[in-house]
């Protein structure tokens, strides 16, 4: 377990939500339900819901041609149980690139442990579909492996 050496000035319950923004919800949501796989669920007049496997949510608000993308350091990861997936979904998106209006297609490496791609959407958001190996694919907790482990970096003083 990570250890801290300071309380926290707030306490939340969990990390809940974070958002998007698209231009149109009636062309972006086939995209998230067919070509991502998402669970989508409309909230408002203006937004959408987004979930895979868990509590946390992306919150997709349709702002028309005022929509910003989020760039690819800042892209959301979706994980796939083999690289056979992951070149299954590669083969897809340039097979339904226009269908989709993704912008651009990385081409598949393998880095910081994982078999993947990047993709931009029509909005101009970047997604990540990978495979991570050695036994921490979706499904086993990778992250809480993470976190149980601590820190691998030392902290700087």
């Amino acid at each position: 377990m990570t250890e801290t050496t300071h309380a926290p000035l707030n306490r939340p319950r969990m990390l809940s939500h974070g958002t998007l923004q698209c231009r149109s919800l009636a062309i972006s949501r086939p995209f998230y339900e067919d070509f991502l796989g998402l669970e989508v669920v409309q909230h408002t007049d203006r937004g959408v819901l987004l979930r895979k496997g868990g509590y946390l949510v992306i919150v997709c608000i349709e702002r028309g041609e005022r929509a910003v993308g989020i760039g690819r350091l800042n892209h959301w990861g979706l994980d796939l149980a083999t690289k056979e997936d992951v070149d299954r979904a590669f083969a897809l998106a340039h097979e339904l690139k226009d269908k989709y209006e993704l912008k651009k297609i990385s081409r598949i490496t393998t880095h910081h442990g994982t078999y993947s791609f990047y993709f931009q959407d029509r909005d101009g958001n970047w997604w990540e579909f990978q495979y991570v190996g050695g036994g921490q694919g979706a499904g086993t907790g990778r992250y809480d492996l993470a976190f149980a482990r601590g820190d691998f970096v030392p902290k700087e003083d």
